[in-house]
């Protein structure tokens, strides 16, 4: 059925190289599949420490290096002192591969943190960060090769990656053992039915590799319901997740079990709202793509028809979006802002310096179209229950006019990633497989760049990967990684579009990985196809398990959903061709027995009981059990092949500093250039004999540097630095409104600090005097110990006013678990001046209530104002 220099995909099994998956049945399966990596385990280590899980010791690029060479089975590490590198001559690893169950001590010299910390309360790192004393709350060890991991922010979780000073010499260190068998990194080698599935939809076709893989999806389904009659994510994530639920049952889950879907979206509404899991910086809305339950929403009315879910779920989407306009809305481009959907893992699809701020103002394709969704469903709603709609359909053009004009690439030929910087914005041009496959589903795309995007969006030999080019330095997750859900939203996409050729490539991805590893795995590395050396994996992934099924309802049966019927546009590759059947399939009071014959995209002819049709459809109405037949015109489809590029990452983005007038830069290894950004736009090019730029600080302008490799690839920007005149900047401290010992930190300018907490008084009000007319950006230097910068619920919120006007939301993200001497910077807000004075005032709105409800506190040690220029 699909072949190519990776695998094949026949009727009955899939191969790759030596490894066979078969299917001796529809309800048996055996696969030889057992990862390479198994075999493989490199001699060659390179590894860091780190102090509270940042990755503050060396600058990206530099690890200390090892090769591996134990003494009966053992090896104790030379003592590493903390920021200097070491082996950085090693390159190359021996040919032959490490022992099983080698015991590694590692010992690192922290004498001179801890000497910082007596001398002057804080560490300064690598990148001018600061550490203070107060702060401390360990040294960790990170890495590329298991039980190591290159997640930083993860590491004060891994208790066992902490090392300790027993002696109180300052010498810490850590014993782990390399290459020890576990179970988890072997794959099962039989997949026999258990679960009855007698009350499912029953699926059988010409090819019995894929009712196979059906059936241990309906299998997968039954296990991944918990007691509570909700859904989990996957094995290893028990939980009930937004956005994986949600994308689940549009995918494939509303059809089949309603009532289950809708439990679990029941479960993500809090106080009448949508609930943002946990999530970087502290969740909403630095995270911000919760209304994706607006889209599984929808698709359960659309299925159920039922009125009073519609007015429940409507109440919800609206009070939700609500929020949205005051506190996540760009007003400039009327995108919406926060972190790229599902790609909820900062350092594995943004930039090193991004921190939770940076992402908050970030406008990304994914993100938005699900916000546009959510309004052209908000609309629908409001107009079955007599509402008023226009409103929710000028938002979603809004919406749709910034994605189209802002973030589609030219050159490429389908959208950008994101748009992302500081004071000014600049396109990432990296694909976004998952944005790209919705734009089209959800007609964000008019119908050339559904083409353009069909055709020219990067696939790899093992399928879509989730951003392309990767990032280097980074380890797969979603970075160098094929997701099975976004595979089948991809291939949803290609089908309704009827891209027949993509449809089987694409396809085949899907079906090749469920087949080897007789699960439907969360995610694995795009550049090998192996299941292992993701930095974690899941069986049974809800959404993966969706996918699978989806190939049968979406694609090869075409199904959508509408209001008042179930319409098919059948879509099957000539690969694909024979008898396919569909049997007990509910749709409301109706169950269906759906026949499918042929192949192509376009119905030739169609019955139901034996009465043939116009069209294919089953209006909403019916009752009682039916049969569709639908013979298809055995046509080619649109034939265009999929943009098969090879596995690349883009260069290292590099570091920049500005002293004495000049940018700095370190040269990056393989780099043929660098070009020079100011205020977002490249201005110039830099050959490699030369790392830095004299820039004049006359008025204020933002700079930043991308590497640019071979074949013209190129790297992020640098973080932004902004050179200002000396007058351009104004320090407004904040204990001008108060003092506060909360916390107890360190580290402020002036004489202290306030604290703002729910409950406590607002506003709270900045007099700042303007020199002259012209347009500023104003942003609070804050702290926000409350949690890790990764995960938890507490991000701060606050409305600014100018003169008592509403400007807007600032959002303080949490920066490190109680770490309160830890200081940022806001978002800022750009706003016209006139000269004179004025007041800012920050305040406690409805629209400031974070996913926590309780804590939404942080420190305030003053408001910048700077000079933009004049208006």
């Amino acid at each position: 059925m699909y072949t190519s220099d990776a695998f094949q995909l026949f009727h009955n099994r899939v191969v790759q190289g030596n490894f066979v998956a078969e299917a001796l049945s529809p309800t048996h399966l055996r696969s030889s599949y057992q990862s390479p990596a198994n075999q493989t385990f490199s001699r060659l280590l390179e590894y860091k420490f780190s102090l509270n899980g940042k990755d503050n010791e060396l600058p990206m690029g530099v690890n200390h290096r090892l090769v591996l060479q134990p003494e009966q089975g053992k090896i104790e590490t030379p003592v590493v002192v903390f920021g200097k590198a070491t082996g950085q001559n090693i390159t190359k690893a021996p040919d032959d591969f490490l022992e099983p169950n080698v015991e590694v001590t590692f010992r690192v010299d922290l004498r001179p943190v801890l000497q910082a910390f007596e001398k002057e309360g804080y560490y300064t790192a690598f990148n001018g960060e600061k550490l203070y004393e107060t702060d401390f709350k360990g040294v960790f060890i990170a890495g590329g090769s298991e039980p190591l991991t290159w997640d930083f922010e993860n590491l004060p979780n891994r208790q066992h990656l902490q090392l300790t000073d027993s002696d109180k010499d300052g010498i810490y260190t850590v014993t782990l053992t390399f290459n020890a068998y576990n179970p988890e990194n072997f794959t099962a080698s039989e997949w026999k039915l258990e679960r009855d599935l007698s009350k499912l939809p029953q699926y059988s076709s010409d090819q019995v590799l894929l009712d196979a893989l059906y059936n241990m999806s309906l299998e997968e389904m039954l296990l991944d319901i918990r007691p509570d009659s909700t859904f989990m994510a996957g094995e290893k994530w028990d939980g009930v997740w937004t956005r994986d639920i949600s994308y689940s049952i549009l995918l494939s889950l509303a059809a089949i079990e309603p009532q289950l879907c809708l439990n679990s979206l029941r479960r993500k509404v809090k106080d009448g709202r949508i609930v943002q899991d946990t999530g970087t910086g502290g969740s909403w809305p630095i995270s911000s793509d919760r209304t994706t339950w607006a889209l599984a929403a929808w698709e359960v009315y659309k299925v159920t028809g039922d009125k009073e879910w519609l007015r429940e779920a409507y109440s919800i989407i609206k009070k939700t979006a609500e929020e949205d306009l005051a506190t996540v809305v760009d007003h400039g481009t009327g995108l919406f802002r926060g972190e790229s959907s599902f790609l909820d893992w900062r350092k594995q699809t943004y930039p090193a310096w991004m921190e939770p701020v940076d992402i908050y103002l970030s406008l990304n394709l994914g993100t938005n179209v699900v916000h546009y969704q959510t309004y052209q469903i908000l609309a629908q709603m409001a107009e079955l229950l007599e509402e008023p709609a226009n409103v929710y359909r000028q938002t979603a053009e809004h919406i749709n006019k910034g994605i189209n004009q802002l973030l589609w690439v030219p050159e490429k030929k389908y959208y950008g990633q994101f748009l992302y910087g500081r004071q000014n914005l600049t396109l990432s041009p990296r694909s976004e497989a998952l944005g790209e496959a919705l734009a089209i589903l959800f007609n964000v795309a008019n119908k050339e760049r559904k083409e353009e995007v069909l055709a020219n969006s990067p696939q790899t030999p093992f399928g879509t990967p989730s951003i392309y080019p990767y990032i280097p330095e980074i380890p797969p997750y979603h970075n160098n990684s094929m997701w099975p859900f976004v595979q089948a939203y991809w291939t949803w996409a290609a089908a309704q579009e009827g891209h027949t050729q993509v449809v089987s490539q694409s396809m085949a991805a899907l079906y090749r990985a469920a087949a080897l590893f007789l699960t439907n795995k969360e995610n694995l590395v795009a550049e090998t196809g192996d299941y292992k050396g993701t930095e974690i994996n899941s069986d049974r992934q809800l959404w993966s398990v969706a996918g699978n099924l989806a190939m049968v309802y979406r694609v090869f049966f075409g199904m959508q959903y509408e209001q008042n019927k179930l319409v098919f546009n059948p879509v099957v590759p000539e690969s694909y061709a024979g008898n396919k059947k569909l049997q007990n399939f509910p749709y409301r009071n109706a169950t269906l027995t759906l026949e499918l014959e042929g192949y192509g995209t376009k119905l030739e002819k169609i019955y139901l009981d034996g009465k043939s049709l116009a069209k294919a459809e089953i209006p909403a109405n019916l009752t009682g059990h039916h049969t569709l037949k639908m013979v298809l015109a055995n046509d080619k489809g649109v034939t265009t092949a999929p943009n098969l590029v090879q596995n690349a990452f883009s260069p290292i983005t590099p570091v920049v500093t500005y002293t004495n007038g000049t940018l700095n830069w370190s040269p990056v290894k393989g780099a043929a250039s660098y070009n020079v950004y100011r205020n977002g736009k490249a201005v110039s090019k830099v050959t490699t004999n030369s790392f830095k730029v004299a820039v004049p600080a006359k008025g204020t302008e933002e700079y930043q540097i991308s590497t640019i490799g071979s074949e013209n690839s190129e790297s992020f920007l640098s973080e932004p630095v902004l050179v200002t005149a000396p007058t351009s900047v104004q320090l407004i401290e904040s204990e001008v409104a108060g003092n506060s010992k909360a916390h107890n930190a360190a580290g402020f300018t002036g004489s202290g600090y306030i604290q703002i907490a729910k409950g406590s008084p607002t506003p709270i009000s900045w007099k700042v005097s303007a020199p002259q007319d012209g347009l500023y950006s104003v942003d609070f230097r804050y702290a926000n110990g409350n949690g890790p910068i990764n995960t938890d619920n507490k991000a701060a919120i606050r409305t600014l006013t100018l003169d008592k006007q509403r400007v807007g939301a600032v959002v303080f993200p949490q920066r490190g678990f109680e770490e309160w001497s830890n200081w940022g910077y806001s978002n800022h807000w750009q706003v016209y001046l006139t000269k004179g004075e004025h007041t800012f005032s920050l305040s406690f709105e409805p629209s400031d209530e974070n996913m926590n409800g309780e804590i939404n506190e942080a420190l305030l040690d003053h408001l910048r104002l700077i000079y933009i220029k004049e208006k």
